[in-house]
């Protein structure tokens, strides 16, 4: 492990030398990770992309996605674009991602059952805005606005988000 790599700890996630509190997902932290059970999953995930709202945050870094009017996440595990970024109209159960709350303003996105995904693995594993303190997530890692702020400005694409069992 490097001071790069965000690593899940008792206390929060640990990065670039700092501890931030964090939320988990409802279902605690699985290796059995499967679509809807509310888990984070464990293992080594990669920070694949960053999204963000354009109308409500300047661009984090140069490398983000602005989040479109459009823009969805497909969560259905029949869809052949399951576990993707989709447009409207959509048929397939999906995520909208230009929320009218504040939790996808900014959205780091990892490797998890991506880019080839496997049905009813589980969709969409995000480092997003918590709701509050202690609230959980559906299997996301959640923080406060501007501990997540803080983190999109030093993380690099790449890095690694590591989940260690229970």
């Amino acid at each position: 492990m490097t001071l790069d790599d965000l690593v899940l700890t008792p206390r929060g996630v640990r990065f670039a030398g700092r501890v931030f509190p964090c939320s988990i997902g409802k279902g605690g932290v699985s290796d059995t990770k499967r679509e809807g059970d509310g888990a984070t999953p464990t293992g080594v995930h990669q920070i694949v992309g960053m999204l963000y709202r354009p109308d409500r945050i300047a661009k984090p870094v140069p490398w983000a996605i602005p989040i479109g009017p459009r823009d969805l996440w497909s969560d259905d595990s029949r869809d052949n674009q399951y576990n993707h970024l989709v447009s409207t109209p959509y048929a397939f159960s999906h995520e909208k991602l230009r929320r009218a709350d504040p939790l996808y303003d900014l959205v780091l996105v990892t490797d998890w059952n991506w880019p080839n995904s496997v049905p009813n693995r589980g969709s969409a594993i995000f480092i997003h805005q918590w709701r509050r303190p202690g609230y959980p997530t559906e299997g996301c890692i959640a923080f406060r606005r501007d501990h997540l702020r803080w983190i999109a400005n030093r993380v690099d694409l790449g890095a690694r988000l590591i989940i260690p069992a229970v």
